[in-house]
């Protein structure tokens, strides 16, 4: 029997993180169990401990590399003279609110990361910390270290923001919602460079 080697084992484990990202962010941290996890991915039960060791390995893995993800998309917007304000608009967008299995992991998981282990609390704190970084940086160009503090308060506006649209289900509050926040970290930023 051939075994396989690394790098098919690798290009597994990435299918399989991949299909628990959009998985997770759409029922939830417990709304699917490893064999839905895997069939999602097209492999069985028996190939997963391959990759991990439980099923909480898995989701602080899927959160390392969503977070990962965003950090990607903030320093691709770095080189833009306004990319945080598309970063801005595009998370509060109409679009993003209806994806959540294709949006943010913060916005679709952060109050049950809140109540999950200890594993998964250190992937989710050590990823937003660098995408707070990623933020500051894109905010501000010529003093990124300065901002994280800042950065972390847009994070929090934008991801309460995010949620508390999602869970209105009038259209038209909801949309409210997302415009009034993006008037609000708009106003933020006029202030601060003031």
């Amino acid at each position: 029997m051939a075994r396989y080697g690394k790098e098919h084992k690798e290009v597994t484990r990435r299918r399989i993180v991949n299909s628990a990202g959009r998985r997770l962010k759409k029922d939830g941290l417990d709304g699917s169990g490893v064999a839905t996890l895997m069939a999602d991915a097209g492999l069985t039960n028996g190939a997963f401990y391959a990759h991990f060791e439980s099923k909480d390995d898995l989701i602080a893995a899927t959160i390392a590399d969503q977070l990962q993800q965003q950090r990607i998309l903030l320093r691709q917007l770095a080189a833009e003279p306004d990319g945080f304000t598309r970063f801005v608009h595009g998370y509060l967008s109409p679009e993003h609110r209806d994806d959540p299995e294709g949006g943010c992991p913060s916005g679709a998981l952060l109050d049950e990361v809140a109540r999950s282990s200890p594993a998964i609390r250190r992937a989710y704190s050590a990823g937003i910390l660098g995408v707070a970084d990623d933020l500051a940086a894109l905010m501000a160009p010529d003093a990124p270290t300065a901002g994280r503090r800042e950065a972390l308060g847009y994070i929090a506006i934008l991801v309460g923001s995010l949620q508390l649209a999602r869970a209105i289900d009038d259209p038209q509050e909801s949309a409210t919602v997302l415009a009034e926040a993006i008037r609000s970290i708009s106003a933020l930023l006029t202030t601060t460079k003031s």
